[in-house]
């Protein structure tokens, strides 16, 4: 059995996931800024981490506390994150920056801290929860997407850093998941773009209704990857990931942002 941290475990994904891997017999440490939002977890025999991503002082606390108790993770789920909608125009490079702390740098200064243990044992495997979203992109959404995309690039470049030293990095794309996503996401987008030259599509975004997969469905892939000797370096699980992904890589620009906006107008 193997140790492991999933971040972002108060909720969605990152909380199916820590379930499907204790019920595996795993040991599960998760992290999230709400922990008693992860008492159900404690129960069933998770060990609970507070941590703020972006505050450097709280992941070095966990990479601490797991050093103590493990000397190094077999497993590292980064998937703590969230999504700011609104149109570029309208979003302040603030909110900007908030999110690539979330999405990227914080999930970076947690990754950095916790490789070298990795390394030494020269074993271990760093999945990062990125999304559709990586791959294509929707309206009002690029921030998101920007961080989405570079954690793709970023991923990459991880992987073949790493393989030399027995390190797998794996990275999860899921599609339309039934989480907080969208009440997080929905109320500040019209906020932001809700009044002004933008306020059309910005309602039509938060009016649609697409179909969404149950958070497990995610959670099972980011368990294969945890099974596998050899996973693979991405999985692609959800409502909508693997049609949309296919029409942007094989149709192209044009045809991909016209049955985008044909959603929304």
């Amino acid at each position: 059995m193997s140790v492991i941290l999933v971040t972002g475990a108060s909720s969605g994904i990152g909380k199916a996931t820590a379930r499907n891997l204790l019920q595996q017999g795993h040991t599960v440490y998760v992290a999230a800024r709400r922990t008693e939002a992860m008492e159900d977890l404690v129960a069933e025999g998770a060990i609970p981490l507070r941590m703020d991503i972006t505050k450097e002082e709280d992941v070095a606390g966990v990479v601490e506390r797991i050093t103590q108790d493990h000397g190094a993770l077999d497993v590292l789920v980064n998937n703590a994150g969230y999504a700011i909608y609104g149109s570029v125009e309208d979003t302040s490079l603030d909110d900007a920056r908030a999110q690539f702390e979330v999405n990227m740098f914080g999930l970076a200064r947690l990754t950095q801290q916790l490789i070298p243990a990795m390394r030494e044992r020269r074993r271990g495997t760093i999945i990062n929860v990125s999304s559709m979203g990586g791959k294509i992109y929707t309206p009002l959404g690029a921030w998101y997407h920007a961080t989405k995309h570079a954690l793709e690039g970023w991923s990459d470049a991880l992987r073949i850093e790493l393989k030399p030293f027995g390190i797998n990095v794996v990275v999860i794309e899921p599609g339309i998941i039934a989480t907080e996503f969208g009440d997080v996401m929905t109320k500040p987008m019209l906020d932001r773009s809700g009044n002004g030259p933008y306020g059309r599509l910005a309602h039509a975004i938060a009016a649609s209704k697409a179909p969404m997969s149950k958070p497990t469905v995610v959670a099972k892939a980011i368990a294969r990857a945890v099974q596998s000797r050899r996973p693979k370096t991405r999985y692609v699980a959800g409502n909508l990931a693997r049609p949309l992904m296919f029409v942007r890589k094989y149709f192209g620009d044009r045809v991909y942002d016209r049955l985008i906006m044909s959603q929304f107008t």
